[in-house]
């Protein structure tokens, strides 16, 4: 019956060792394919129709509630088609266009918002560079713009130097948060709202203010999506990690795993019941003490080597002067002090005082307790031996 359990033990591991190799094999098939088919998504930042921290769906809403008409173009052609000459355009950096790109789909905007800058926009529109962040914090517009008279204070992450004949508003030290070239048609407006009009920081200060403020001047907005899959430079297309990877990785791979199977097979087989067997080698107690004296002596260390010393005389001198193994080496010195007639304070400085730090101290120790011990043994001799 016993034997049965066992069979039965056995054979429930090796299943579950089986659905663990499983496991372990799909769970790196699925990691490898995810590396090798997720492309990467740009979807998100400043999206109108993103409900993710970094995306802008609550500014979205907000201008839908004014009665501002929003048309989400997610490629350069549905931006153009959907273009009027009233209609205001709204777009991030849009990084996957080139210049010439970028200047023949603004040039039929009647407004252009800009959400967020970089050096190569500012270089394109001619309105303004880069600057440092001043010292203040919150601030107020302090400039001609009207819309912005009512927005309050915001935080911009990032600050401009305006061009000659640039508004900026929003500033500190002469720095401008927010850049507005020209008035009412062909007037382009740059703010980096990436964090100021996202859906995680919209309700912070004036930052719902300043979105209906930059986007709800316009009955129509089109608001165009840059990405990756609209891009005109194809150096800038970037590649899956599938298509980038040499033809010889996935046979190689596939390989792989296979012997790595047939190595478990061939390990976890097993030929018969497992049986217990003798050591074949006795090794002798002598050469046993052999081997560890002369790793002392090749270590150096006297305390050591004389503690065991002082350890096999205390046991030995016990049993001679039939004292219990667990005796003290004080009563142990002082049943052999009045075996032999001598002074304490001598055998208890050999027995349980500090040990020789050097090998000169060490081999008077040895000398002594090797003395000690043919003392005792002289003494209880005699003492069995006299009537």
């Amino acid at each position: 019956m016993s034997g049965t359990a066992v069979h039965e033990k056995g054979r429930v591991r090796s299943a579950l060792g089986w659905v663990a190799i499983a496991a372990a094999v799909a769970a790196f098939v699925a990691i490898i394919a995810t590396l090798s088919f997720g492309a990467p998504s740009s979807r998100g930042g400043l999206d109108p129709e993103s409900a993710s921290e970094a995306g802008s769906l609550a500014l979205a809403e907000l201008l839908r509630d004014q009665g501002v008409e929003i048309v989400v173009a997610r490629t350069r052609a549905d931006a153009a088609g959907a273009l009027d000459g009233s209609s205001t355009l709204v777009m991030a950096d849009p990084f996957p266009l080139t210049d010439a790109a970028v200047d023949e789909l603004i040039a039929p905007a009647d407004r252009l918002v800009l959400l967020s800058s970089s050096s190569r926009l500012l270089r394109l529109l001619d309105i303004g560079e880069n600057a440092a962040p001043p010292a203040a914090d919150a601030l107020e517009a302090r400039c001609d713009v009207p819309e912005f008279a009512r927005v309050g204070t915001i935080r911009p992450d990032r600050f401009f130097l305006p061009a000659e004949g640039v508004i900026g508003c929003f500033t500190a030290d002469g720095a401008a948060g927010v850049l507005v070239d020209g008035g009412g048609a062909g007037r382009v407006t740059l703010v980096e709202g990436s964090a100021l009009l996202s859906n995680e920081h919209l309700a912070e200060n004036g930052n719902a203010a300043l979105g209906l403020a930059l986007l709800g001047q316009s009955d129509r907005i089109v608001w165009y999506v840059p990405s990756f899959a609209d891009s005109d430079i194809e150096a800038q297309t970037p590649d899956t990690l599938a298509a980038m990877t040499p033809p010889w990785v996935t046979p190689a791979i596939v390989l792989l795993l296979l012997a790595g199977v047939v190595a478990g097979i061939s390990r976890g087989q097993r030929f018969g019941p497992l049986v217990t067997e003798t050591l074949p080698v006795t090794v002798r107690a002598s050469e046993t003490m052999h081997g560890r004296a002369r790793l002392t002596a090749k270590a150096g260390d006297s305390a050591h080597a004389a503690s065991a010393l002082r350890d096999g005389a205390l046991r030995r001198l016990a049993a001679r002067l039939g004292l219990t193994a667990r005796s003290t080496p004080e009563e142990i010195a002082d049943a052999a002090s009045d075996r032999l007639r001598i002074p304490r304070g001598s055998l208890h400085e050999l027995l349980a005082g500090p040990l020789p730090p050097h090998d000169s101290d060490l081999v008077d120790t040895a000398r002594r307790l090797a003395e000690l011990e043919a003392a005792v043994d002289t003494a209880v001799h005699v003492e069995r031996n006299t009537p």
